[in-house]
């Protein structure tokens, strides 16, 4: 597994299917945890850009998966360059899984949003949102800054969305950490 969102959520599933066929009485709901995965995955994916005011202009188009990208050797999300304390919104509708405050990402908000994808928004001033918290488009999760491995350089939002599921199409055998790139998703063909 790639991230420690992806490692938790197939820990909870398999927890879950381990835990039914464990006590034969749940067995006749195994269908169940199936039919919310099933929903997850058609729900559509609409999306807005996660920063106030900002453009197609505010991000490198070609700033996904650049490389060499300091400690992280490849940048797995897109940077959206905005002034320092503009609110961040949330992309697309789903719920916040957590926040965090330290690490490479700053301050930081995971969100889990239609088709099982997790939104992660980084570098934040400041978080306005909390666990488990039920999101619409456009809420406001924070605002722009530059905390974490952004300290000194220009605010921005770095924003990425990775999938639990890996989509093995998008395997490149030619780049650093090209298998990485099969549950990393380019946020920059939904924003256009």
């Amino acid at each position: 597994m790639i991230t420690s969102t992806t490692k938790r959520f197939w820990y909870a599933l398999v927890s879950v299917f381990a835990f039914m066929l464990r006590y034969r009485y749940l067995k006749k709901w195994f269908w169940a945890p199936l039919l919310i995965l099933a929903i997850g995955a058609i729900i559509p994916q609409q999306m807005i850009i996660p920063v106030k005011g900002a453009t197609t202009a505010s991000w490198n188009k070609n700033s996904f998966w650049a490389y060499p990208w300091g400690s992280s050797i490849t940048h797995k999300g897109i940077d959206i360059f905005a002034k320092k304390g503009t609110d961040v919104i949330s992309a697309t509708r789903g719920i916040v899984v957590y926040t965090y405050e330290g690490g490479k990402g700053g301050k930081s908000v995971m969100v889990l949003g239609p088709k099982w994808r997790f939104h992660y928004y980084a570098h934040l001033n400041e978080i306005k949102t909390f666990s488990l918290k039920p999101l619409k488009r456009g809420d406001v999760i924070g605002t722009v800054g530059d905390t974490g491995n952004a300290k000194g350089k220009p605010p921005h939002l770095h924003y990425a969305i990775t999938s639990p599921f890996p989509y093995p199409k998008l395997y490149d055998s030619v780049s650093v950490q090209g298998w990485k790139r099969m549950f990393y998703l380019n946020p920059d063909i939904w924003l256009r």
